[in-house]
This record gives C-alpha cells, sequence and structure tokens, in this order.
C-alpha cells in the first residue's frame, strides 16, 4: 500500500564526516542475538540488540535499540559513515531510543562484521538491504505501522549514510521521513564535477575503503581507468549517477531536512541545494541548514544538528504539531577576519524559506591584476597571492609577459594568458582533502595557504568596496576561453583581499573546475564558483582566479597555453531575505548573564557612602573597559599587593579571557570593577565613567562573581523576580521570560531553591546575570558545576553574546574553553600583567606549525625542509608521520609551496602551539 504524499511525519543523527553506508535486512536471523541494557540516572534504560541477519547474499550486522516497554513506536534508520561501522552511531541510536523511538544501525556492506563488497549504495544491494531492514521491523510488536508491513520509520545518517536515507525514500514508499546530513546528490558529479577528476578525495575514498580489492569489480575496475587516464569518461559517469540519489529523482517525497557542510570540497553546498529544488519540487517539506563543518574538518555543530534531526522527526514521524522544525533556511556564520583580533564569531542566521544559491545578485566591476614573480599564499607577515601588494584593485596594471613572470594580458588587463605546465606541476593548492576546515580557520586567523604560482593563472580584482558584502550562494562570471590544443581546464575561486593587500582569505578554502571543451571555446561561458557565506568588509577587494592547476584535482599533463577574456563583472548572491538572529538566543543555550543579588544588596549598602566621582571621559564613551595602574593591598599589609600596577582595555564585540594561577589577583579585580571593593590606587572606567561602589554606569554591567545569593525557601522563578525588583528598574527592562527560557530549568523553576543541585543553581545564577541584557557582562568560572555539554553551550553564548555588539569578560580555570570561546586574553601572576593581547597573537600560533603527512618523513628530508630560506627548525614527530616547523621569516604559504616542491605528501597543517602551552611558558617566565 503507498503511502499519501500529503501526510508528513521526525529524529537524529549526528554521524561522522565519512561517507555513510547502508545494509539492511530481511529477518532470517542468524541466531539469537545479544541484549544489551544501557542506562543513565536521567533517561530511561536503553536495550541494545545485536544480532547477525542474512539477507540478499551477506550477512549484516546490526544492532536494535529499544527503551520503555512494549508500545508502539515509528522507527528510525542510522546510516554510518564511509570506512565506518555501526558502532560509529551508537551513541545517537541510544539517544534516539531513549526519546521514545525503535531504532536500529547497521554495518554496511564490506565494513565493520557485514560480508559482500563495496558497491556503494547500489540498488540491488545496499539499497536493498534498507528494504530488509525495514521488512524486519515491520514484524517487530513494538514498531508503529502505518498499515501491515508498513511501519513508520525515518531514515538518516551522514555522507554515504545521508545518501542511503535519500535512496532509501526514492526506492521504498514506506520511508516517512529524512535528515541527510553532509550527504551527496550525484556522485559522479562530486568526483567528476564538470567533467575533471577529483583525485585527492576519489584516492582517500578508495583507501578508506580498504583499498580498490574490497569494492565490487565494476567500481574497481571504473576507478583505476580514470586514475590512469585523469579524466572521466561517460560510463564512469553513468556507472556512478544510477547509484545517486539523482537517479531516482522524482520519487523522493518525503519531509526532508538537509544538513550540508560550508567546509566541505568533497560534497559542496551545492549538492544540497540539487537535493533540496528536487524535494520541494514533488511537494514535501523541506528545510535546508548550513552548518559550520563538513568532510574538510571544522565543528560538526553535533548537539545542535541532532536536536534539529530529532524536532524533524518528532514533527514528521510522532506527529507532534507542537514540534519546532525551525526555519526554512539556517547558516551559520562566522565573521571572517577580523582586524583587531583575527578571531571568526559563530552565529546563526535565518530565513523563511530556502533562498537557493543565486538570490539577490550584485554585480561588482573587475579589471585585471598583476601577478606576482614568485609563488603567494595569503597570510600575516606572507604573501598576497594572486596580484600581490601591487595590484590595487580597480586600478589597470602593469601588463607582465613570459611564463615566469606572469600572465600575459592585453593594455585593459581584461584578457590574459597563462600557462598549463607539463605535467600539471607545480599544482596550485586551495584546500587539502581532510583539513580544509582547519585551514578555513587559519584563513580566520589571517594565515591563508591557498597557493598560485605566477604564469599559471589569470586574476582579475574589483575595487575596494564601498560597503560590506555579505555573500551567501554562488558567485558566477561570463569569461571567453581559448586553448591552443585540446580542452582548457581552468579552477575558479574568490578570495576576500585585505585593504592593503598583504592578507587573503579563500573562504572555506574552496575551489569549482570547469572543463571547456574545443566545441565551447571562443564563446561566452558562465562560470559558477564556489557557494560560500561569507562576510567581505568594506574597503576590502574581491579578486577572481583562474587557475591552470589544482593539487586535489587531475589536470591535463600536456602543457597548453590558455587565453582568458572576461566577459562582465562578478555576479555576487546575497540572500538579503536571510537575517541573523536578534538578540533572544535558542532555548538550548544555558546562559547569557548579567547582574548578580550581591551587586543588588551591595549597592543599597552603599549608597549613603558614595563619593564624588570624576567626570566621564567621552573619549571613552564607547570603550566597554579600561583599567589604569590599578593596585589593591591585601588587608593589614603595607606592602603586600593582590593586583599591582594594572592594566589594559577592552573593546565592544570582544571575549577576554582572565587567566592566571591561583593568587593571580583575577577575582580581586573582577570585584573592583563590580564596586565591591576600591582599588588603593589606580582607576577603572567603564563606558568612560569611573567606577565606586554604587556607580550609575554599573547599571550596565552585568556579573556572576562567586556565586549568587539566593533565598532558598523560594522558588527560581521568585528568586529572579525578587532580584529584579530590588534593582529598582522597569519590569519591563528585564527580559525575564528569555532568561528563565535560557536557564532550561523546566518545571524545577517553581521548586524552592534548596532542592536544587550545584549544576541546577549553577544555571538559574546565570540566567540572573542575564537579566536586562548588559552591555558589558563579567563571569568567574561561569562553568562551575556544569556537564560538557552544558560547557559547550556556555561557550556558544559567550560568542553569540559579543557578536551582537556586546562585551564578555570570563575567568576560567578551562584553558581549552577559554582558548575556542575568548577573542583576546589577559594573562596575571602574583597581582601584575603578564601579557594582554589576541588569543592568536598570546598563542604564536603562526610561529609553529605541524605538518602531517601520508608517509614517514625521512630525516634527510626533514634536513632539506629545516635548511629552506625562512624556517628557523624542522623536526619529526614522534610517529614520523609529521613535522614540527618553527617558521623564522617564511609565510605558511611560502611552507605549503616548499613543500609541494620537495614531494612532500602533505595531508595536514596547522598551528602546533596551544593556549596551555603559551599560558604555562609566560608564567614559568613571570617566576623567574
Amino acid at each position: 500500500m503507498e503511502k499519501p504524499t500529503s501526510r508528513w511525519r521526525h529524529r537524529l543523527p549526528r554521524t561522522p564526516g565519512r561517507w555513510a553506508a547502508v545494509v539492511a535486512a530481511l529477518a532470517v536471523l542468524a541466531g539469537a542475538g545479544t541484549w544489551t541494557a544501557v542506562a543513565d540516572d536521567n533517561a530511561p534504560t536503553v536495550h541494545r540488540q545485536d544480532r547477525m541477519m542474512k539477507m540478499n547474499g551477506v550477512s549484516v550486522d546490526t544492532s536494535y535499540f529499544t527503551s520503555g516497554g512494549s508500545q508502539r513506536r515509528p522507527a528510525v534508520l542510522i546510516g554510518h559513515g564511509f570506512g565506518g561501522s555501526k558502532n560509529d552511531v551508537r551513541a545517537q541510536a541510544e539517544k534516539l531510543a531513549a526519546d521514545g523511538y525503535a531504532v536500529m544501525t547497521w554495518s554496511a556492506r564490506g565494513f565493520g562484521r557485514t560480508t559482500g563488497e563495496i558497491t556503494l549504495n547500489a540498488p540491488d544491494a545496499e539499497v536493498k538491504d534498507v528494504s530488509g531492514l525495514i521488512d524486519w521491523l515491520a514484524d517487530r510488536p513494538e514498531v508503529e505501522l502505518d498499515a501491515k508491513g508498513d511501519p513508520r520509520v525515518g531514515v538518516t545518517g551522514a555522507s554515504y549514510g545521508g545518501a542511503i536515507s535519500l535512496l532509501a525514500a526514492g526506492h521504498d514508499k514506506r520511508v516517512d521521513a529524512i535528515a541527510p546530513v553532509i550527504s551527496y546528490w550525484n556522485l559522479a558529479d562530486a568526483l567528476f564535477p564538470d567533467g575533471v577528476f577529483k583525485k585527492l578525495w576519489a584516492g582517500i575514498f578508495v583507501s578508506s575503503g580498504g583499498g580498490c580489492e574490497r569494492f565490487s569489480k565494476e567500481l574497481c575496475e571504473m576507478y583505476e581507468r580514470v586514475a590512469v587516464s585523469g579524466k572521466p569518461d561517460a560510463a564512469a559517469r553513468e556507472l556512478l549517477t544510477e547509484r545517486s540519489p539523482e537517479a531516482v529523482a522524482d520519487r523522493i517525497d518525503v519531509p526532508a531536512l538537509i544538513l550540508q557542510g560550508q567546509s566541505d570540497s568533497l560534497f559542496p553546498l551545492g549538492q544540497a541545494d540539487a537535493m533540496a529544488k528536487a524535494v520541494k519540487a514533488n511537494g514535501a517539506p523541506v528545510s535546508v541548514d548550513w552548518i559550520s563543518g563538513g568532510h574538510d574538518g571544522g565543528d560538526d555543530e553535533g548537539d545542535r544538528v541532532e536536536g534539529r534531526v530529532g524536532d524533524w522527526f518528532d514533527r514528521y514521524l510522532k506527529e507532534d504539531k507542537g514540534a519546532d522544525t525551525g526555519p526554512g533556511f539556517r547558516v551559520t556564520r562566522t565573521g571572517g577576519v577580523d582586524s583587531t583580533d583575527g578571531a571568526a564569531l559563530k552565529r546563526g542566521a535565518s530565513s523563511d524559506s530556502y533562498p537557493g544559491l543565486n538570490s539577490g545578485g550584485r554585480k561588482i566591476a573587475l579589471t585585471g591584476v598583476r601577478q606576482q614573480t614568485a609563488p603567494g599564499a595569503g597570510g600575516q607577515g606572507g604573501q598576497s597571492g594572486p596580484g600581490g601588494p601591487g595590484a590595487a584593485g580597480g586600478q589597470e596594471a602593469p601588463a607582465t609577459s613570459g611564463e615566469g613572470g606572469g600572465g600575459r594580458k592585453a593594455p585593459d588587463g581584461l584578457t590574459q594568458t597563462f600557462r598549463n605546465p607539463a605535467g600539471a606541476n607545480p599544482p596550485s593548492v586551495s584546500a587539502i582533502p581532510g583539513i580544509g576546515g582547519g585551514l578555513s580557520q587559519l584563513s580566520s586567523l589571517g594565515v591563508g595557504l591557498s597557493l598560485d604560482f605566477p604564469g599559471q593563472y589569470a586574476g582579475f580584482e574589483s575595487a575596494p568596496l564601498d560597503r560590506p558584502v555579505h555573500v551567501t550562494g554562488s558567485p558566477t562570471v561570463t569569461v571567453n576561453v581559448k586553448a591552443d590544443r585540446g580542452d582548457a581546464v581552468l579552477f575558479g575561486k574568490v578570495y576576500d583581499v585585505s585593504p592593503d593587500g598583504k592578507q587573503q582569505v579563500l573562504p572555506s578554502q574552496l575551489v569549482a573546475p570547469y572543463r571547456v571543451t574545443p566545441a565551447e571555446q571562443g564563446k561566452p561561458v558562465e562560470l559558477t564558483l564556489p557557494a560560500v557565506d561569507h562576510e567581505v568588509d568594506a574597503g576590502h577587494r574581491l579578486r577572481l582566479v583562474l587557475s591552470a592547476t589544482d593539487l586535489a584535482y587531475a589536470s591535463p599533463a600536456e602543457p597548453a597555453t590558455y587565453t582568458v577574456t572576461l566577459d562582465g563583472p562578478l555576479t555576487v548572491p546575497t540572500a538579503p531575505g536571510v537575517k541573523t538572529a536578534a538578540a533572544a538566543l535558542p532555548w538550548w543555550t544555558w546562559g547569557l548573564p548579567a547582574a548578580g543579588a550581591v551587586i543588588a544588596a551591595v549597592l543599597l549598602l552603599t549608597a549613603r557612602r558614595r563619593t564624588a566621582t570624576p567626570a566621564p571621559d567621552p573619549a571613552l564613551a564607547d570603550v566597554p573597559l579600561r583599567i589604569t595602574d590599578l593596585s589593591k593591598k591585601y588587608a593589614g599589609s603595607t606592602d603586600r599587593y593582590a593586583v599591582r600596577d594594572l592594566g589594559f582595555q577592552v573593546e565592544k564585540g570582544q571575549v577576554l579571557g582572565l587567566l592566571g594561577p591561583n593568587g593571580a589577583g583575577k577575582t580581586t579585580t573582577l570585584r573592583m570593577l563590580m564596586g565591591l571593593i576600591t582599588p588603593d590606587a589606580g582607576e577603572i572606567r567603564v563606558f568612560g565613567h569611573a567606577i565606586r561602589p554604587g556607580a550609575p554606569v554599573l547599571s550596565r554591567v552585568g556579573s556572576f562573581v562567586e556565586g549568587a545569593g539566593f533565598l532558598p525557601h523560594l522558588s527560581g522563578r521568585s528568586n529572579l523576580e525578587l532580584y529584579w525588583q530590588a534593582t529598582g528598574r522597569p519590569a519591563e527592562d528585564a527580559h525575564i521570560d528569555e532568561a528563565l527560557e535560557i536557564a532550561g530549568l523546566g518545571d524545577a523553576l517553581a521548586r524552592a531553591v534548596r532542592t536544587y543541585s550545584q549544576g541546577m543553581r549553577q544555571r538559574l545564577a546565570i540566567a540572573q546575570a542575564m537579566l536586562g541584557m548588559p552591555d558589558l557582562l563579567i563571569l568567574d568560572e561561569p562553568t562551575n558545576g556544569l556537564d560538557p555539554p552544558q560547557i559547550r553551550e556556555m561557550r556558544d553564548v559567550m560568542i553569540r553574546y559579543a557578536a551582537g555588539g556586546r562585551t564578555v569578560i570570563v575567568s576560567s580555570h578551562l584553558l581549552s574553553e577559554v582558548e575556542q570561546s575568548c577573542t583576546h586574553l589577559v594573562v596575571m601572576d602574583r597581582g601584575r600583567l603578564v601579557q594582554a593581547g589576541p588569543v592568536a597573537e598570546i598563542t604564536g600560533s603562526g610561529d609553529m606549525l605541524l605538518v602531517t603527512t601520508a608517509g614517514e618523513v625521512t630525516e634527510p628530508l626533514v634536513e632539506k625542509v629545516a635548511a629552506l630560506p625562512g624556517i628557523g627548525s624542522a623536526v619529526s614527530t614522534d610517529d614520523g608521520h609529521g613535522l614540527l616547523v618553527r617558521l623564522d621569516g617564511a609565510g605558511a604559504g611560502q611552507l605549503v609551496a616548499d613543500l609541494v616542491r620537495l614531494d612532500v605528501p602533505v595531508t595536514g597543517v596547522g598551528p602546533h602551539r596551544r593556549l596551555e602551552d603559551a599560558f604555562l611558558t609566560l608564567i614559568s617566565q613571570g617566576s623567574a
């Protein structure tokens, strides 16, 4: 019986960022199976049943999770990532089962204990296995049925497992809802985009599958054929397309939550765009979510993703009409390169409907740029990449000639000629598969690792932007391409270039390949550039580069000359309907703090003892905090100082971490800042006003210092209401409902505080600190009593709070949390300032880099790297599969270029020094 498409129905996963697979089962059991009970103090007991199922000629290793008796419930299938097994998604399955679902996981063909060959989700293999699993679920007494043999079931998974959710929906009408995560729509388009072979990702894919021999014969032969020729043929495309969701696009008509990664050179955002359009065209509900991470790494936003998937299944499987399925489109945004600290602040933006990749196009004129005579790479203090420092945007640059000196171009700069070198070597570098997310984070710190060799690309640049532009989608440009022989294979990317030209950012390290055949040459061709979400600041330039080579792709081995003529402006999508969330934050965050009850009491007690306060300083009206020569002696002491000669300044939008060992004077400093104690010398000014006990400007300051004093016999809500009444401020200014929602205490808000656990008291105190939404927020050890998920949520709260233009100062002993959440640091020891500045500057992340390699690094190679110009030292890592390189004048991009020339099999490059290392070094120096 086919289900009507008008009935939709919800919940899970966060699967690994590798391809996910699907194997499923008709139920011929290979034994009684194994039952295991899993429980914690707060959730129902979850039972797991492991068994091998014989189906379709293979043995499939499965696990089945349930809780709460034999009542009927919807079912969820969770696929795992490519190269993994069912064990990778066990935690998500247990959580779903505790939430009232019957959950099945399995190891796909060729993975884990499941037998058979890997066929890449073939309809008669992995997809048929999923239908067998659905058959098995239909016979379970605890699974809800829509009809005999038809269980109510959702499918989710990441990457390979995400694809199986789409394929299952297209091949089996019993599937009711899906939630694919960082997955693909057409595998041929993903591995052979525009007919160009994505060789590094394809090689990683085959290797993670256990080698070519683990795949079906036709797949292995196809891969080896394409890998040798460097060019996909029609048979290869057909083989992968028939195993892709696109092959059944017209049959996927169930509610689809599509979560795709921005840091993903394997399955970029265009794959999700195609999914969304197809499913929507079939009349089904669709929501699209661009998460921060992806196959190249970065933050997978696991907790948030699991929450969204859970809500989706709650709505469309449990038919809970109160479930919040979220906006039609959401994107996690980062703030690009900040001119003061280089940090990227994360925040969400959304719209009611998915805008696609071409909404709100803005046309930006480009002109030709002059290339460097040496390879360039963006980065702090490094080369500037294509165009170089002398390439002023909007100005015609002098023409250059010769393969070594850059591309040749006509006087107007709009026509440029460049070379594809013999063997396509050395190649340009954009993303290094698997670590692009890390490179994106480096780029946000002003350390770009993209690399383009002069004479091997055409470059065009805009004038400095007169206003910021937020790019959301795929820029496009029309060009005319000619090659002196055969196909022209080009790689397009758009850089964000700083006003001085010394820094450039390649958003998400993404590049788009193009194959222009002889029939297309000499005619206008529109090129679609990588889809990104990226803010370009006013004064910055956009730089379009079309390169002949790229490390991740196969280029023609024969040398050739390409001529590219720009045939119009760069069109940049701005998606005007996508808006950043307002000040109110999501329910799942634990806090945005603001002032404590102790402060209110102190203000009342000290009101009669206020002394004359210095006049406000207008020059500091927009400066949240400036401390000058601050000192405080211990009580009864004439020469022992808790704080001595301390001074620093905090700007708007910063999250400042106050660090130091016990006894460093951190809490004393914060208490003086709050007006709780008076300094012996020096001055504290908040927004230009000098701080005294009871100073009116303290109404703009919220704090959580050494806990909050609650009345134990009153409820949580009553304590917050009483505190706000004590401030004497209007009730409508409290934002108390927002605070209560953020506290996340649920029914406990009506209970007496004396019944609260330490963690519950901490959350209530943080909610109290949020009241009034202060401009400056001070937190002393805010994560005490919180569990790891709550700590992570607190981190997000601080970042979001500052992103709204407010300022946060946090004192914490958790260095890892400070490193991830703070933009700036003040390090104290024995009452004195040791160092202050941006996190990246204090950690010195640009000085020491960790280079990981695919093979073992030999001693002669280490010596060669150490002898390179601008390299201070190079030593191999303990496992022999990497290098620790100290830069001494060279940029990170130059290092990558040199490693490529030395044939070093680089798999990753990133900062090595951690905040913990920097902190211990600073404290030890201060103690010397």
